[in-house]
C-alpha cells in the first residue's frame, strides 16, 4: 500500500483520470460477470466428450481476471483506495489538522466535496472546508 497523502487539489486534479480508468474497470467487471455467467451455463451442460469447451473458457476468464487486477492495481498504485466498482466510491488519504482522513468521491459527484476518519466510512462524511 501506497504512503501517499493527497491535498484537496491533488485529489480533485487526479479524479479526472481515475473516472476514466473506472469507467473502462466497471465496463470490464460487467464482461467478466457475463463470460462467468456464460462459463456457468456451459459446464452445468458439459457432457464428457472428444471436444472440451471449458478449458477454452476457464482460459479466457483467467486472462480476463488478470486484465482486471492490473487496472485495480493502476489505481491502487496511485495512492488511491478503491472501495466499491459498482457505484464507483474511491478514497484519497489525506491528512488534515494532523489527523490522517479519507477524502471521499462518490461516482456521480463532479469533484471530490468530502472526507471522513479511517473508521467512520461513507456514512461519516463531512463537507471538506475547502471544498467550493
Amino acid at each position: 500500500m501506497s504512503n501517499k497523502r493527497f491535498t484537496l487539489e491533488e485529489a480533485n486534479a487526479l479524479l479526472p483520470q481515475i473516472k476514466q480508468e473506472l469507467q473502462q474497470l466497471q465496463l470490464m467487471s460487467n464482461q467478466l460477470e457475463e463470460q462467468y455467467i456464460s462459463y456457468r451455463k456451459v459446464k452445468a451442460n458439459y457432457v464428457a466428450g472428444s471436444h472440451d469447451p471449458l478449458f477454452e473458457l476457464e482460459g479466457k476468464l483467467d486472462f480476463m481476471q488478470m486484465e482486471f487486477s492490473l487496472y485495480m492495481n493502476n489505481i491502487t498504485r496511485k495512492g488511491v483506495l478503491l472501495k466499491m466498482i459498482h457505484p464507483a466510491l474511491l478514497d484519497f488519504p489525506a491528512i488534515m489538522d494532523g489527523e490522517e482522513v479519507l477524502l471521499c468521491w462518490k461516482e456521480g459527484e463532479e469533484q471530490i466535496t468530502h472526507y471522513h476518519g479511517w473508521n467512520d466510512g461513507y456514512m461519516g462524511r463531512k463537507l471538506h472546508p475547502d471544498a467550493q
